[in-house]
């Protein structure tokens, strides 16, 4: 059974950084792309980042140069080091399989001074 479990969101200041894990499990982590999502209130799915399976990885426009996307495959870990944060980056962050976009619960990222 694929599970995928975001953590770590929370409310933080403008400028203020936060690290997203997501837990992956019921599946060969190291074999697939996976991805970081994002939904803010009223709006659609946004694509934030994704890294490959050697490793590569690519952002988002408006994230680009503020956010690291990474993983542990030895510990089944994705994640999102969120660094400089603005109120726009408020949403529900999610990660994704690529392979298939199945997604877990995500967690809340709020940004409010």
């Amino acid at each position: 059974d694929v599970q995928l479990q975001a953590s770590g969101g929370g409310l933080v200041q403008p400028g203020g950084s936060l690290r997203l894990s997501c837990a992956a499990s019921g599946f060969t982590f190291s074999a697939y792309a996976m991805s970081w999502f994002r939904q803010a209130p009223g709006k659609g799915s946004e694509w934030v980042s994704s890294i490959n399976t050697g490793g590569g990885t690519t952002y988002g426009y408006s994230v680009q140069g503020r956010f690291t996307i990474s993983r542990d495959n030895a510990k089944n870990m994705l994640y999102l080091q969120m660094n400089n944060l603005k109120p726009d980056d408020t949403a529900v962050d999610f990660c994704v399989r690529n392979w298939d976009d199945r997604r877990g619960q995500g967690t809340q990222v709020t940004v409010s001074s």
